[in-house]
């Protein structure tokens, strides 16, 4: 399992993370506060409070090339 925070600044951030994360075959979750929300639900994500940054949970260990393509989402 890798972790990472991301923030999604706007409605097509959003779009965009959605299709990228539904390409791929394992579970991602987002967690804000108290709630974890699957991250292929784009409602889900629109539940959340996105004017700050989220913590990325992808339960794989084979998600380089996912890592590499949300790249520009991540925050350190």
């Amino acid at each position: 399992m890798k972790e990472v925070t991301i923030l999604l600044n706007t409605i097509n951030d959003v779009k965009i993370f959605v299709n990228t994360v539904s390409k791929y075959d394992f579970d991602v979750d987002l967690i804000s506060g108290r709630y974890a929300i699957d991250a292929k639900s784009i409602m889900g994500i629109f539940s959340l409070d996105l004017s700050k940054p989220i913590k990325m949970q992808v339960y794989s260990d084979n998600c380089d090339s996912f890592m590499d393509e949300i790249k520009s989402f991540i925050v350190s």
